[in-house]
């Protein structure tokens, strides 16, 4: 069935003149003359066959039906404009970027301010998440993910940097379990239920660590080696600050886990997503040299 919908223009001038209150605010919103705003409402009120502002004309008020409309015309032109945004190739509007939720607090937020003081019209739109990756099902522009090859068929995919992980705890309880961690917890988050494995056989470390506890999240995970409740395996983005300013000690150092670091953009890519991607890889380059990992004992005897 046929749409049927009066004249755009008159809706747009309706919509201007509803929403901010006065024909004269409309007229400069649309950069026409408060004549044409008026002429338009009353075409549109002449098609509708009913009024939609009532009052002298220095008080003008919505009518019951203009009430009816506008709040259906905000909806509607809202959309509009985010479907315009979201295919137009400019440096304005909003961009989806989906990251792990830790990473994001971590890593990502912190450096934040330095896009946004860049290309302060992009307003980035902040998702966490770790799932794998499906343009065609998700909805965001950019999705910084950990892991390994193959990533998802029809993405463009921007290396960061290796991911780099390590035994960490309080400085407090280090001093009681030495670097085998005699009798302290290993802590564990369900979602990176293999780091101790993973670590251990990389590093060839021989530890007497207690029983085993397991998190939800990741943060919680963090939380609790923080209050010293136990010791846990973790990439360096996640505790660079926490190392430096010594709420954590890493008596073992980082090593690399096999995992990468990367940014997926979706194939139709747009300005919005390049910029951005194009600033992560500058973000990446300069973490390893301004925030070097601490190395472990064999590498630094490697060094040396």
């Amino acid at each position: 069935m046929a749409r049927r919908i009066p004249s755009l223009n008159a809706l747009r001038a309706f919509e201007a003149a509803g929403r901010l209150g006065r024909m004269t605010l409309a007229a400069d919103e649309l950069n026409v003359t408060h004549s044409a705003v008026s002429r338009q409402i009353q075409h549109l009120e002449n098609v509708l066959g009913v009024p939609l502002f009532e009052g002298p004309k220095n008080r003008l008020r919505l009518t019951e039906a203009g009430k009816t409309l506008l709040s259906g015309l905000n909806v509607a032109f809202d959309q509009i404009d985010n479907s315009v945004r979201a295919v137009a190739d400019t440096e304005d509007g909003a961009l989806d970027v989906s990251c792990p939720g830790t990473f994001t607090m971590r890593w990502l937020i912190p450096r934040l301010y330095r896009f946004q003081a860049e290309y302060p019209d992009i307003d980035v739109r902040l998702t966490a998440s770790s799932r794998p990756v499906d343009f065609a099902r998700d909805s965001f522009d950019v999705a910084i993910r950990v892991g390994t090859a193959p990533w998802p068929a029809g993405a463009d995919v921007i290396p960061l940097f290796p991911e780099q992980t390590g035994p960490v705890l309080s400085p407090s309880l280090a001093e009681t379990v030495g670097k085998r961690f005699t009798g302290a917890a290993r802590l564990h988050t369900r979602s990176r239920l293999r780091a101790w494995g993973d670590w251990l056989a990389r590093s060839g470390v021989v530890l007497e660590a207690g029983g085993r506890v397991e998190y939800e999240h990741f943060y919680f995970m963090l939380e609790a080696a923080n209050a010293g409740l136990g010791v846990c395996v973790v990439p360096w983005p996640y505790v660079t600050d926490d190392i430096r300013f010594g709420r954590l000690a890493a008596p073992h150092g980082f090593l690399e886990s096999g995992h990468e670091y990367v940014a997926l953009r979706r194939a139709r890519r747009n300005r919005k997503s390049t910029l951005f991607c194009e600033w992560l890889e500058k973000e990446a380059r300069a973490f390893p040299l301004s925030h070097p990992a601490p190395a472990t004992q064999s590498q630094t005897a490697a060094i040396s």
